[in-house]
């Protein structure tokens, strides 16, 4: 049986905003206090909005997946169709507006299939990936000038076959394209 967790949570002494870029990110300093009494007296949040990612299978089964240049890594690796949620969104409506923008799929029957926090050390943020099963092209890509993203469809095999090679290194999309394949082995449905 599973031990139920206890929250020990630390005590906020103080809290100060150092740093803020724009929309996309501010860092927090506090000093805290743990249940041991403990004190820290510098301890750095970095505050995100919350991430999504998007499972896309079209009506044939096959995989909707991106590949985009990375500049902190100056690689170009294949991941999900990801985004930022914009204030007023929820992560479903982010999800679907990513979808469509990025590659012009859309429909389908949606579900929230895992959440994720960045790093829970420092990162307030969650990242939710969404199933999205039965998507159809139904428009053009739409991507802001900041990006240059291309739109791969694989069969869901070479999907499992790019993770099993290291092609692809997002852990937030990896981790649920992991758990999918985890779920949906050969002995389930065929991949």
């Amino acid at each position: 049986m599973i031990p139920k967790l206890v929250n020990r949570k630390w005590q906020v002494l103080r809290s100060e905003n150092i740093l803020r870029l724009g929309p996309w990110l501010s860092v927090r300093q506090e000093c805290v206090q743990l249940p041991s009494g403990t004190e820290i007296p510098t301890w750095y949040i970095l505050e995100f909005p919350d991430w999504i990612n998007v499972i896309a299978i079209t009506k044939d089964g096959h995989m909707v997946m991106e590949d985009q240049y990375r500049h902190a890594l100056g690689e170009t690796h294949y991941e999900l169709v990801a985004g930022v949620v914009d204030p007023g969104e929820t992560p479903l409506q982010a999800a679907q507006r990513e979808l469509s923008e990025e590659t012009g799929y859309e429909g389908g029957t949606w579900e929230l299939y895992m959440t994720l926090s960045p790093n829970p050390t420092n990162h307030n943020n969650l990242s939710y990936t969404f199933l999205a099963r039965g998507v159809e092209k139904r428009r053009e890509q739409h991507q802001e000038p900041t990006e240059d993203i291309h739109v791969d469809i694989f069969t869901q095999a070479e999907v499992r076959q790019l993770l099993e090679q290291g092609e692809i290194i997002q852990a937030l999309h990896a981790a649920p394209l992991w758990k999918y394949f985890a779920e949906h082995n050969e002995h389930n449905e065929s991949i």
